[in-house]
């Protein structure tokens, strides 16, 4: 797409719960705290570079590209997506924004960034196997890492806005679907639903991973893995 050009922005992302006003409304919430968890352990500074991997071409929702929009020095953001960003650039200046293709290396560098951020994509990267590639990717491109994911366990399925059958065996979760107008999140590729243990499994056994839950209305409706490459510690 031509920087001249308007980018697009309707995301696949929000194409179904952005128009459930209690969805989206849990969801900011749990993001509000999702990013106070990151402040306080990072506890960034004006000079931490941070990379954020997977900001949306949505610009209408609350919840969306939430962190560039809440943290205090945009302009040691670098942020990439399969979508068009690039309105941040516009919204918040300062921050640097890349496209990039879904399931390709990232453009840069070993341990360039201090610290990396994802939110609610690794469920989007495919199967088992992509999913551990994504967080490859990410872990080796930055010293410290913090990826989050929605709880399979919560009971609404966060994408199609449905509750209870997203607990079904994943094969026949999408059989369900397959036929519905929710069909776009019954192909694997596009949706991948984690849970605590699947989440930890994709990490290296070498990394020390510290996994949180965070709770909306007391039960967990996202999962956060959170940490720093050994020895990188400040």
């Amino acid at each position: 797409m031509c920087a001249l050009e308007a980018p697009n922005r309707t995301s696949v992302y929000y194409q179904h719960t952005g128009g459930l006003p209690l969805a989206s409304r849990l969801s900011v919430l749990a993001r509000h705290r999702m990013f106070t968890a990151f402040m306080e352990y990072f506890r960034p500074g004006p000079a931490t570079s941070v990379l954020d991997v997977g900001v949306t071409s949505d610009a209408s929702f609350a919840e969306s590209n939430y962190f560039e929009r809440m943290y205090p020095h945009p302009d040691r953001i670098t942020c990439v997506g399969t979508e068009d960003g690039s309105h941040l650039t516009a919204l918040y200046p300062g921050v640097r924004y890349l496209r990039v293709a879904p399931g390709q290396p990232l453009p840069f560098g070993d341990r360039e960034f201090d610290i990396v951020f994802s939110n609610a994509v690794v469920e989007h990267a495919g199967d088992s196997g992509s999913q551990r590639q994504f967080i490859r990717e990410a872990l080796r491109v930055s010293n410290g890492f913090f990826i989050t994911t929605p709880n399979r366990w919560f009971p609404v399925e966060v994408h199609t806005g449905l509750p209870l059958l997203h607990y079904l065996p994943a094969p026949a979760f999408r059989r369900l679907i397959a036929g519905t107008r929710y069909r776009f999140w019954a192909d694997e590729d596009h949706l991948n639903i984690l849970d605590a243990r699947a989440f930890r499994e994709l990490f290296p056994r070498d990394i020390q991973v510290e996994l949180r839950r965070v709770r909306v209305g007391g039960l967990a409706s996202n999962l956060v893995a959170l940490g720093w490459r050994k020895g990188e510690r400040p």
